[in-house]
């Protein structure tokens, strides 16, 4: 018996699966017959049946959002990129200047001596 005497809400993932699985094809009185055989209720199972379907349209949905989600990460990862070279650009050109500026200070030195 699922759930080994527990209290039903006390049951693991796996044995309300089992329970859903056994009750699919059963018809109400089939289904009535078997909650009292197992001490359940009738509203759980078809609690339990609303949870595994709607497990599937959850993991779909997740899918959709990560993929979405990727692809936002994929535009901003590429905009921060292009903006990373072209600071280093400006950056290799302003150290570029400064070392221009001392090797001329250094060959005709200082301006401000004069």
């Amino acid at each position: 018996m699922p759930g080994d005497g527990k209290n039903a809400e006390d049951w693991s993932s796996e044995d309300k699966f089992a329970v859903v699985l056994e009750t699919a094809a059963l018809n109400e009185t089939d289904l009535a017959e078997y909650c009292r055989r197992k001490g359940l209720f009738v509203e759980q199972i078809a609690a339990w049946r609303l949870v595994c379907q709607q497990a599937n349209a959850r993991s779909v949905e997740r899918g959709r959002e990560h993929a979405t989600q990727s692809k936002s990460d994929r535009l901003r990862i590429k905009q921060l990129e292009k903006e990373l070279h072209r600071k280093e650009k400006a950056l290799a050109e302003a150290a570029a200047l400064l070392l221009l500026r001392k090797k001329l200070q250094a060959i005709w030195g200082d301006q401000a001596e004069d």
